[in-house]
């Protein structure tokens, strides 16, 4: 959709459009909803300043991107949003040319534009990156890493701030923002390299620094001096909800050739009066009312991440060495009731997992118990940290590792499908997963009296009712559920425990089943004995194929000579789209009915 020859009154109609289909379809679907509202206008700019054809648009996260899909040839699929076999939630190059980059993560938008600027320098093509960045981002240490290089090259890079949350530096007014327009707009521009060759000429040491001095004492002013001692001028901030002076600035801060910050000031909900002001809540959400905001899908029952916060809040209780750290995601993962009963003790560190790892690894060195809850997406963002700060030192910091498996609509950006095969490698590191509520109990206090590092991992939604009674946790213990006469045994581990069951069940067999506990250490002496009688080996674990729970079963047996049959119904060397779980499983060929299958019920 070319919206260049639009009038002002039509952006203005446009906009609200954008915004009545936004809301349609993740009222029905749900999606990221505050922020996708709150950057209406802003991609709009992008749209209207720079060439969608030649140059990349770089949304970070992308979660803020609907705008940008609904203006380029996606307003009917639109609908689809999120659903199986429909457009993604986040930018994808394979849905749209008009994508740049896969993107589903924070904070890794300004390192693509200067890898952009930098092949367009190469190629001598004159090209700008644009790049939208949330301020939340703003707390990763990539963004200053890439900041850093991109002020020290002066690459053509235009990076929109959207400040929709918090205020990056606190604006001084009117005055402010006109000093900023200044300093940054072509008349300034051109009289400061006059002035710099003038005094270049008669007194080439004494001018400069007048003349720099001089920039900078009207700099002080403005809240982008941070950005400025970087090397990356800055503009604002502006209302980032006025069409045309969003197109102004943008058009400025393209001719400037140089990298340069643009500060927008932006509401999160914008045209939806529910959801304007509110943060979390609306941030992503599942189906609603839109006439009333009412959710539509109310929890009745307890999830894991209830169950989980609940017991370690219990714990915390009792034992004031327990401390805790989550990066930007209190809510998701229950540390919120933490921070609130134990400001002092627990903490949201922002999208910062790096930190939050290695901060806790130095609390276990001095007497502390420190765990680190966080969704298994967002592990990875850690694995340096978890190898060289925590199981190198073999500190006990436990992982509690939210969204293990499948996690449906979010896609590849977001499943849970690596965390077993990253942390199985490493030295010192125990691992081990409950199957209920009660489980869940006995592995926080396990975790708690343990003096290495730990990793537990549960998944989205509620744990199911078993008919089997969960005992404790002990070190490389393994409990066999059910026995039987047949030479074949379902092994699961975690929530695969729960789906053994119920193929079980659905094929009417008698098979062995046993609830592995730990697939770091494993339970040798019970494999072996099992193996004796059991031949046939099926493995259920919400996880990666490759360096998965199957994998460690069979290094173990043939780390002993010993030949067995073993099907896993993990996960294929793929990323897994986004979807629902059921459709998922099924085209993966491992749903209940799937695996039912394969044994002729």
């Amino acid at each position: 959709m070319d919206i260049r020859q639009k009038s002002q009154d039509e952006l203005k109609l446009l906009s609200s459009q954008i915004r009545n289909r936004i809301i349609d379809v993740v009222s029905k679907n749900g999606g990221h909803l505050s922020s996708s509202l709150g950057a209406v206008e802003l991609i709009m700019g992008m749209h209207l300043v720079f060439d969608i054809e030649q140059e990349p648009f770089i949304f970070d996260v992308s979660h803020q991107c609907y705008a940008h899909k609904l203006l380029t040839n996606r307003w009917q699929e639109f609908k689809t949003l999120r659903q199986y076999g429909g457009i993604s939630g986040f930018s994808k190059p394979k849905e749209s040319i008009y994508d740049y980059f896969v993107s589903g993560h924070s904070s890794t938008s300004i390192s693509l534009a200067v890898g952009a600027a930098k092949a367009f320098r190469l190629n001598s093509q004159e090209k700008t990156p644009v790049v939208m960045i949330g301020d939340g981002s703003m707390s990763a240490g990539l963004v200053y890493e890439a900041l850093n290089e991109l002020g020290d090259l002066k690459l053509p890079v235009v990076i929109i701030l959207n400040d929709n949350e918090m205020s990056i530096a606190r604006p001084i007014g009117s005055v402010s923002k006109y000093l900023s327009r200044l300093l940054a707009g072509q008349t300034y521009q051109r009289f400061k390299k006059k002035v710099e060759k003038v005094l270049q000429k008669y007194s080439p040491n004494s001018g400069v620094y007048i003349a720099k001095r001089l920039e900078e004492s009207l700099k002080l002013i403005t809240p982008g001096l941070m950005f400025e001692e970087m090397g990356c001028d800055y503009i604002g901030p502006i209302d980032g909800h006025d069409i045309k002076e969003i197109v102004d600035t943008l058009k400025i801060a393209k001719d400037m050739k140089k990298p340069v910050i643009v500060h927008a000031k932006t509401t999160k909900g914008k045209g939806y009066k529910i959801a304007e002001g509110h943060h979390e809540k609306w941030h992503g959400v599942g189906p609603f009312d839109a006439s009333t905001g009412e959710f539509l899908h109310i929890k009745t029952i307890k999830d894991t991440t209830d169950v989980f916060a609940e017991n370690l809040l219990e714990l915390a209780k009792s034992n004031d060495k327990i401390v805790g750290v989550t990066a930007a995601m209190p809510n998701g993962t229950g540390m919120d009731r933490l921070i609130t009963q134990f400001p002092d003790r627990f903490w949201d560190v922002a999208i910062a997992e790096q930190h939050a790892i290695t901060s806790m690894a130095s609390m276990a060195k001095l007497g502390f118990k420190p765990f680190v809850v966080i969704y298994s997406t967002f592990l990875q963002r850690g694995f340096d940290q978890i190898v060289h700060d925590v199981c190198l030192m073999n500190l006990p910091v436990v992982f509690a590792i939210d969204r293990a498996g499948i996690v449906g609509a979010d896609g590849e950006t977001h499943q849970g499908q690596f965390d077993i095969s990253m942390l199985r490698v490493l030295p010192n590191m125990t691992m081990f997963a409950p199957i209920d509520d009660i489980s869940m109990r006995y592995a926080l206090q396990f975790a708690e009296t343990l003096q290495t590092p730990c990793a537990i991992r549960y998944p989205r939604g509620a744990f199911k009712k078993l008919p089997y009674t969960a005992e404790k946790f002990v070190l490389g213990r393994s409990q066999l559920l059910k026995t039987a006469l047949t030479d074949t045994i379902f092994v699961g581990y975690g929530s695969g425990v729960s789906k053994a069951i119920d193929v079980a069940n659905s094929i009417q067999k008698d098979v062995a089943i046993l609830d592995l506990k730990f697939v770091k250490p494993l339970d040798e002496k019970q494999l072996l004995k099992l193996q004796k009688s059991h031949k046939n080996w099926y493995i259920f674990s919400d996880s990666q194929a490759i360096g998965g729970v199957g994998s460690a079963i069979s290094e173990m047996f043939a780390k002993h000579g010993l030949n067995i049959n073993l099907k896993t119904f993990e996960y294929d060397d793929i990323y897994i789209p986004h979807g629902d779980k059921q459709s998922l499983e099924d085209e993966l060929g491992i749903s209940v009915e799937k695996i039912s299958n394969l044994f002729g019920r």
